[in-house]
């Protein structure tokens, strides 16, 4: 029974590093690059990478986001907790088209930054008085919080020849 264990456990330990991955609305975000912040000589090395996702429910909105990942043993077998620095930019890329009816604060992205009890979320809302998208990033805990966040705006406005603009306001259910 302790020879089953011993061979059980490097078994349990990769399929719990390969069930940190993302989780989005379609194929999950977009590696832009990475860039070595910290040399490890015999485990990878610690990155920041920036990632990319377009705005499941607006057309004509990417939010590139950078994150630290840790290297290491730990961060090889995706059981490193990683930190809650992320930042946030937000941009229109086309003409915006809303598809549907959003809440303040609705989840467009989120992502485990550690194995058990970290997330990081990007949420959307609207400032229906300035007719502009408001984007924000920051992790959760599940005992406690993190104060650490950024924030990006959209402003919906005509792109290419086109002059009508959708309202976000329209589309916001509060």
């Amino acid at each position: 029974m302790t020879s089953i264990r011993k061979a059980a456990a490097p078994i349990a330990l990769l399929l719990m590093g390969s069930a940190g991955v993302a989780s989005a609305a379609d194929s999950g975000p977009d590696l832009i690059f990475r860039e070595s912040t910290k040399f490890r000589l015999l485990t990878p090395s610690d990155k920041l990478a920036t990632y990319a996702i377009d705005d499941p429910l607006v057309d004509g909105v990417a939010c590139y986001y950078t994150v630290p990942e840790k290297g290491g043993l730990s961060g090889a077998l995706g059981l490193a907790e990683q930190t809650s620095d992320v930042s946030l930019a937000c941009r229109q890329y086309g003409a915006i088209k809303f598809k549907d009816k959003f809440a303040q604060g609705d989840t467009v992205f989120s992502e485990r930054r550690s194995f058990f009890f970290k997330h990081m979320q990007i949420v959307r809302g609207c400032d229906a008085k300035r007719n502009v998208l408001v984007y924000m990033v920051y992790t959760d805990k599940l005992i406690e919080g993190s104060p650490k966040n950024s924030t990006s705006t959209v402003p919906v406005q005509a792109w290419g020849t086109a002059t009508d603009v959708q309202r976000c306001g329209d589309f916001s259910k509060g």
